[in-house]
């Protein structure tokens, strides 16, 4: 996805030569929180507190049903925070470990497509939970309140169909299984820097704060910058960089086509009045976050386009990358 951002973006600057015009193309608030989102997040996943979270729950389920139901749950919910890649990476490790070929084909893979698909639905719901909610949200300049209530009831809905599918995935399993039994055998710790937990989750405050359009999202890249640099600079390292240089290339790359009349116009009369469906359809060729950058060039329609782009994040293995 890259490659094709950047190739994308140098064809399209062939056509229309770089001038002052393409620093308006880039959308500095939107890289900004993502930076500082995918920041703080690398850092509390690095001190442990998402699985040490998760295993707290497990301790206390007591068969097969609690235990899968627990792990959607998780996932569901904590991508709506900590974004749908980072939950999934974070809690599949736990079914992994379940042991012998019968558990794996019966419970571990029918548990695992069912926590990817909650990652994906369960994200949707907040501006932050992938990369292109936190771009359309921005894009509408519309509150953090009325994004959630455009997307509640797919969430609702999504929640309850999850519910019903784990519970028929745990009975046809035939394994009963506690959560403590698939634990690992000692508790991962917290990093001996006691300091960086507040640290961090002061930082996400603070994130939270400029999404809300409170703070201004400069002070907050350079609070969270300045701070991980000085407190756990390591963190910087684990950043997802190659996503932050895919919206740089399809910035540019649509920025171009606007200034093409014959081409925005082709586009405009192929998505309008159709942003759902195309957006759903685009998303299992390039992805929902490429589909996001590229439709919202050519259309008003947002809100559809928010729609479209997190429920076409199911379906094929690159339809979200949080999926693949």
């Amino acid at each position: 996805v890259l490659t094709v951002a950047i190739l994308l973006a140098i064809v399209s600057a062939v056509m229309i030569p770089p001038d002052r015009e393409y620093a308006g193309y880039i959308d500095f608030r939107t890289l900004s929180i993502l930076f500082c989102l995918m920041t703080v997040m690398a850092g509390l996943q690095k001190l442990g507190v998402f699985r040490n979270i998760a295993k707290t729950l497990l301790r206390h389920t007591q068969n097969t049903i609690q235990l899968a139901e627990v792990l959607v749950l998780l996932c569901f919910i904590f991508s709506m925070i900590i974004t749908n890649d980072v939950s999934l990476i974070t809690f599949t490790f736990i079914v992994l470990r379940l042991t012998g070929e019968e558990a794996v084909k019966k419970l571990a893979v029918p548990v695992i497509v069912l926590q990817t698909i909650a990652a994906n639905l369960g994200s949707m719901l907040t501006p932050i939970g992938n990369p292109q909610n936190l771009y359309l949200y921005g894009k509408t300049q519309m509150s953090a309140g009325t994004f959630i209530l455009l997307m509640l009831p797919y969430s609702l809905v999504s929640l309850l169909l999850l519910m019903i599918c784990v519970v028929i995935v745990a009975k046809r399993s035939g394994i009963e299984v506690r959560g403590a039994e698939v634990l690992l055998t000692e508790d991962e710790k917290l990093e001996q820097k006691k300091y960086l937990l507040p640290a961090y989750l002061l930082l996400f405050v603070l994130c939270l704060l400029t999404v809300a359009h409170m703070i201004p999202y400069p002070v907050t890249l350079g609070t969270v910058a300045l701070a991980v640099l000085l407190l756990d600079r390591g963190t910087l390292i684990k950043v997802d960089y190659s996503l932050l240089l895919t919206f740089v290339g399809f910035f540019i790359f649509i920025g171009n086509m606007g200034r093409m009349p014959a081409f925005c116009d082709f586009l405009q009369k192929i998505i309008g009045g159709r942003e759902v469906m195309t957006a759903v359809i685009a998303s299992q060729v390039i992805s929902n976050v490429p589909a996001a950058l590229l439709l919202s060039g050519f259309t008003e329609n947002i809100t559809a386009l928010i729609i479209g782009t997190n429920l076409g994040g199911l379906g094929t293995l690159i339809a979200s990358m949080a999926s693949l």
